[in-house]
């Protein structure tokens, strides 16, 4: 057992477990889980940058949610009409590079505007709807993800949960720990336990707290 924490982001996961391969794509998450992952299970994950997707699979229906894409044979996938082989950790960068040439995988420019504070010609409405289409969450929801994330990211490099508190800009202890026990699973005090059994899943760092 694992805890897979809350994550904005979208990604694809490729399992190998008993001579079977499959892909997922799994949507974002918004609160903290408990995931069984088999000892004899190997597993590849490809994590998309903020503000990509596939018009096929928003991430607008994907959230807490993933959808496995059918089998072609037991080295590929069936993909728009296509058969693909499945990614691995060596052919990654190939395989995303197929996805852009090919038209489904695409990106929302108004995003990087949002994120470098940059001015865009969009209402708000219009910027939140597009916003939401590609991410599958408000701005505000994926910086309360991203910050639990990064006070996590602290808490491991052994800041005091007091200087977390401070530096991930939370109201007091309190606040910090009902955040943490909702998007991470765990509380400062654990995250802190070197000796706790158990493990949280990948963190990665965030361009939505700049």
């Amino acid at each position: 057992m694992f805890t897979s924490i809350a994550a904005s982001h979208w990604m694809m996961v490729v399992t190998r477990l008993q001579d079977k391969i499959t892909l997922d794509i799994q949507g974002p998450e918004t609160k903290a889980t408990n995931v069984y992952c088999p000892a004899d299970g190997e597993w590849t994950g490809i994590l998309f940058k903020f503000g990509t997707f596939m018009p096929l699979f928003p991430p607008s229906t994907l959230v807490d949610g993933a959808v496995t894409l059918p089998e072609a044979t037991n080295q590929s996938f069936w993909l728009h009409g296509s058969g693909w082989q499945f990614p691995s950790y060596e052919n990654a960068e190939t395989f995303v590079d197929r996805l852009v040439r090919e038209g489904l995988l695409v990106t929302e420019p108004a995003i990087e505007s949002l994120l470098h504070g940059q001015p865009n010609a969009l209402s708000a409405r219009s910027l939140q709807r597009r916003f939401l289409n590609a991410t599958g969450m408000s701005h505000t929801d994926a910086r309360l993800i991203e910050r639990a994330r990064h006070a996590t990211i602290l808490l491991q490099r052994g800041r005091s949960i007091h200087d977390v508190v401070y530096e991930a800009g939370y109201f007091d202890q309190s606040h910090l720990i009902r955040e943490l026990k909702r998007f991470i699973g765990w509380t400062p005090a654990q995250i802190k336990d070197r000796n706790r059994s158990g493990q949280l899943s990948f963190q990665y760092n965030t361009a939505l707290l700049e």
